[in-house]
């Protein structure tokens, strides 16, 4: 951080990125830098957020560019960048379109933004984080994945609608892979405190985790062009927000494991404490056996890709 200001950049400036970049601009966290390959799409969104800024009332600088010398000294850079998932197609069927990306702007971060904490939304998540890590060389804690925090509010917002009840009240819990072997935990999730399992029927409660891990593919299917993005961007947003201000949050993300759950070597959807310089430490929770091998299945699945498809 210099002189006190603080800088986010978001790499690639399409429906993640824009979202991202409003929510940070409306939430008042400082300078926000737009960057993507097509300067004018940067440029334009830019000028339209920042045009906004009187209705919305913030002051924030909201700027585009396609230069990554515009990103130095940024806090936080937060990537969006790459082909977005199409009907039919799953996270995994974006790993060799999007590695190639993620090296260019992997390398413009190492050059420009030594310094950043970089949070990764770009998908397979998992697989382009740890890609990520490689490529900028960045301790293992300053690389991070956004994936719990938008599969949780996924499955808080089932569980409120199926309760009855304000989404706020709802604290859910999703670990593992971003994708289709992720793990919701029933025994994790509450509703103002009270037990998920006390207010609605087993099958049900099966039935909405089902539904949150398919709950990306739900939206491209509605959609039929395209993938999420207000969940995923505003999610993203806040995960830069907490690391900007030092929070110590403890949010559900796509963290480095090096033994804990017995797995390592390997990003996969943890809860971890977040604070200025990125993952501080991950927290271990006490899981039921069938739980724990979900999770590790999860992780069997992504080590198996890292070492087929990127050859790690």
């Amino acid at each position: 951080m210099v002189n006190g200001a603080r800088k986010v950049a978001v790499i690639g400036a399409g429906n993640v990125g824009a979202t991202c970049a409003f929510v940070l601009a409306e939430r008042k966290v400082g300078e926000v830098v737009l960057l993507d390959i097509f300067e004018g799409f940067a440029k334009g969104k830019a000028l339209d957020m920042s045009q906004g800024g009187r209705v919305l009332n913030y002051d924030g600088r909201v700027t585009g560019t396609k230069d990554y010398a515009d990103i130095a000294e940024s806090d936080v850079v937060v990537v969006t960048s790459g082909f977005p998932r199409q009907p039919g197609m799953t996270r995994e069927d974006l790993i060799g379109k999007n590695a190639d990306i993620i090296t260019q702007v992997g390398n413009g971060i190492k050059e420009h933004a030594p310094d950043s904490v970089v949070v990764m939304v770009t998908n397979p998540l998992d697989l382009m984080t740890y890609h990520m890590q490689k490529i900028t060389g960045f301790h293992h804690g300053r690389i991070v994945g956004q994936a719990g925090i938008l599969d949780s509010a996924r499955m808080t917002h089932f569980i409120a609608e199926a309760v009855g009840c304000s989404n706020e009240d709802v604290q859910a819990m999703v670990l593992g892979g971003h994708g289709d072997t992720m793990v919701p935990l029933p025994n994790y999730t509450t509703v103002n405190g009270i037990p998920v399992r006390q207010l609605l029927p087993e099958e049900e409660i099966k039935s909405i985790c089902e539904r949150t891990a398919g709950g990306g593919g739900e939206i491209v299917k509605l959609l039929e062009r395209g993938s999420a993005f207000y969940a995923p961007g505003s999610a993203a947003a806040i995960m830069a927000e907490s690391i900007l201000d030092g929070r110590r949050r403890v949010l559900p993300c796509s963290a480095y494991l090096t033994g804990q759950y017995g797995m390592e070597d390997i990003y996969i959807g943890v809860p971890v404490v977040l604070d200025s310089n990125g993952v501080d430490r991950i927290l271990e929770l006490e899981l039921e056996d069938s739980e724990l091998e979900s999770l590790q299945q999860s992780g069997a699945f992504y080590k198996e890709q890292l070492s087929s498809i990127l050859g790690y």
